[in-house]
């Protein structure tokens, strides 16, 4: 069953349901509050009756004068103990013999159905004692036909009925515009899913109105949800686009030296030795570019750290003295104090304070310095060059996967430019932030910024 089905008849029901307890509420109350009203009026009726009439006259008087207060369908009683009628007075026979009378020293009033010609009727009893002094010589019962009520009531139920029925019509025709309503982000959603998986191709919902409700905000997640599906696709193009650029100039040059050696053979040592030469450092250069892959896919894929407490004093230590052993290059570590304890990877930190100094060996030439420190809430990671520096323009565009400011100067010195996307994802899956300073010429500085302590991270 489709869903503007279910909420067409789940409105109608419910619209159905309601009208249906309030008609009978109206309807009972009704009846309730007239059968009061005809009480009250027969009750003062018989109130003046008493005070008018004295029962102690003849009886020919005392029905004389009960006949002024006959209505229509009606009858008066005097009636005594052991329900003994003295008086009577009636223009309806058939009524007042199917309601016998009834003697009571207290104020009473009831209802009583009768069969008549039409159906069944109600009558309208009332009777109340008539006292001298302080005893009861008898009671005075009136009763009537509700005549009128009957045809009020008949009308009430069909105008309730009536007024159901138009419920009912205006329920349907109001859920069905309802479920329309509430459906058509949907459809076009649907429509929308359909369209996407028949072409491949991610497609946005079109947002004709600004309604500002759950469903215009179902549909503009969905469009963020396609924004960012069709730019991961983006990514993954340009991954793909990236990669095989990389990889094309080694493979080619692999080619070429082994098509050379191919034809001319070995017997030209000084050739040989250098295709050879060529095609280790080609071949070096793609496994250094695949294994940067795998780190960057395994990055994406992971969202456990291997948290433990790392001593950065000792780690940086550590770094430094195999760079400089196998670099032989000048790098110096400042810090005040000892040990600067975090909660952190120890191995993901490491790549990443690697990263930051093998970048800083290849476009600077001097020393190179380290300096660690901490405040309240991080600890802070300078590595600072005094190199070749980045142009401004190029600042933002550097944590790009495969971006490298001077492409034919990184190639050269083995650089896949995935280098800072890896570091700057290892910053994030800890919580920290990666900042770079540098002006063109002068030299480059790059901060980490690490959480001191692990709630973040674990959160």
């Amino acid at each position: 069953m489709k869903i503007t089905t279910k909420i067409n008849l789940l409105t109608t029901v419910w619209m159905l349901f309601i009208m249906v307890l309030i008609n009978t509420v109206v309807f009972f109350l009704f009846m309730k509050t007239t059968v009061n009203m005809e009480e009250a009026a027969l009750f003062q009726k018989a109130g003046d009756i008493l005070k008018d009439i004295d029962t102690n006259q003849s009886s020919s008087y005392v029905e004389e004068n009960l006949k002024d207060y006959l209505t229509d369908h009606s009858f008066i009683r005097i009636i005594q103990p052991k329900n003994k009628v003295i008086h009577e007075v009636t223009n309806d026979l058939k009524l007042s013999k199917k309601i016998k009378g009834k003697y009571t020293k207290t104020k009473q009033a009831q209802t009583r159905l009768i069969s008549a010609e039409n159906g069944e009727e109600q009558v309208l009893v009332v009777r109340i004692p008539i006292n001298n002094g302080n005893q009861s010589n008898g009671s005075l019962e009136i009763g009537e036909r509700l005549m009128g009520l009957e045809a009020r009531k008949e009308l009430l139920r069909a105008i309730l009925v009536f007024c159901t029925l138009l419920a009912a019509l205006l329920s349907i025709i109001g859920g069905r515009w309802l479920a329309n309503m509430i459906m058509r982000p949907i459809s076009n959603m649907i429509k929308t899913m359909e369209e996407i998986e028949m072409s491949g191709v991610p497609k946005k919902i079109n947002i004709q109105n600004e309604t500002k409700d759950e469903l215009q905000t179902m549909a503009s997640t969905f469009n963020r949800m396609i924004d960012r599906l069709q730019e991961n696709l983006e990514k993954q193009s340009q991954f793909v686009s990236d990669a095989s650029h990389e990889l094309k100039t080694p493979l080619t040059v692999i080619k070429s030296y082994a098509n050379i050696l191919r034809r001319q053979g070995l017997e030209n040592k000084e050739m040989a030795d250098e295709a050879i030469q060529a095609i280790h450092s080609e071949a070096t250069r793609i496994q250094k570019m695949t294994e940067t892959f795998l780190d960057l896919t395994n990055l994406e894929k992971e969202d456990v750290l291997d948290i433990n407490e790392v001593n950065l004093v000792s780690l940086c230590e550590s770094i430094l003295k195999q760079l400089k052993d196998v670099y032989r290059r000048e790098i110096i570590l400042h810090y005040e104090e000892s040990p600067i304890i975090i909660k952190a990877d120890e191995l993901k930190i490491k790549q990443v304070i690697i990263i930051l100094l093998d970048n800083a060996m290849k476009y600077s030439n001097e020393k190179i310095e380290v300096f660690l420190e901490k405040d309240e809430k991080h600890a802070i990671i300078h590595v600072k060059d005094y190199g070749i520096g980045i142009p401004a323009e190029e600042i933002e565009h550097i944590f790009e996967r495969f971006y490298r400011v001077d492409k034919a100067r990184s190639r050269k010195t083995g650089g896949s430019g995935l280098g800072l996307h890896i570091a700057k994802s290892i910053m994030k899956l800890h919580k920290g932030e990666i900042k770079i300073k540098s002006k063109e010429g002068s030299g480059t500085k790059v901060e980490l910024f690490l959480p001191i302590s692990n709630r973040n991270i674990e959160d």
